[in-house]
């Protein structure tokens, strides 16, 4: 286009794929964390076999059956003062703790929704503390894994 116009990008910006390294996560109980990194938002559904006795076809029919969710890894630095995780986790108290919803949404460059997923019946099931070492070079990490009962798509 040599006459230095510019050409529309409409079209092009539906080719692009999302990036991922802006998002945010919400809790429902909570103030608004700020994480650098999530990771585990997965999901399967088991796999059911069955075959009946008399069945011509000597192999097993397979049936979706019950859904599987891994745990959501959350990673955050540390800072002064700064206990919610710690308290999130001391809260589990033998099947007391109340449970929330948690959102996870991925952000465009203005900062507006583009995907979400919700998380329903969260609980916090391990807290990982970082490592100690006189040598390092690096910021002091903590992180949350998050167990939940089903996931859906966030409006």
């Amino acid at each position: 286009m040599a006459d230095g116009s510019v050409q529309s990008t409409t079209g092009a910006d539906s080719i692009w794929p999302l990036v991922r390294f802006q998002f945010k996560v919400t809790f429902a109980n909570s103030a608004q964390l700020s994480f650098q990194e999530v990771t585990g938002l997965s999901a399967e559904a088991q796999i059911i076999e069955y075959r009946a006795g008399d069945s011509p076809i000597h192999s097993a029919v397979k049936m979706p059956g019950i859904q599987k969710y891994t745990n959501v890894v959350l990673k955050k630095g540390m800072f002064k003062s700064d206990a919610e995780l710690w308290n999130m986790f001391e809260a589990i108290k033998m099947n007391t703790f109340k449970r929330e919803t948690i959102t996870i949404h991925l952000l465009d460059e203005s900062n507006a929704n583009l995907q979400g997923w919700v998380l329903n019946n969260a609980f916090p099931t391990k807290i990982t503390l970082p490592d100690m070492k006189s040598d390092a070079n690096e910021a002091a990490i903590e992180s949350l894994e998050i167990a939940y009962e089903t996931m859906s798509a966030a409006s």
